[in-house]
């Protein structure tokens, strides 16, 4: 039964994922379906945390949009992510960054990992 489930997971999995990280700036092109029509919307935000594993997993992104904050969580492997472009690397000590919901702000903003 294991191997089952396992089999068809793996045929549901994006043969290139981008690599990303919790505290990275990212770009998300996410497929919007209007009625008949389809086009891309892009969502731009800090990588808040990063769950699951295989094609389960997901990550959240959070921006700041009219003083409001904004959250989205996406599957990873979902055919509704058109791509993930990485804007820039994060500094960041920890897996889940959710102090930042909290902060408004310069204390809201992530230093750049500077290699």
């Amino acid at each position: 039964m294991n191997d089952i489930i396992k089999n068809i997971e793996a045929a549901q999995l994006k043969a290139e994922v981008p690599q990303f990280n919790v505290g990275d700036t990212v770009r998300v092109y996410g497929k919007i379906k209007e009625g008949n029509r389809e086009r891309i919307q892009v969502f731009e935000g800090v990588v808040l945390k990063k769950q699951g594993g295989s094609n389960r997993e997901t990550f959240t992104v959070r921006k700041n949009s009219n003083g409001i904050g904004v959250e989205k969580t996406w599957p990873l492997h979902s055919p509704n992510v058109e791509k993930v472009e990485v804007v820039r690397a994060g500094k960041v000590r920890r897996a889940k960054l959710n102090y930042l919901r909290q902060r408004v702000g310069k204390s809201a903003k992530v230093k750049e990992l500077v290699k």
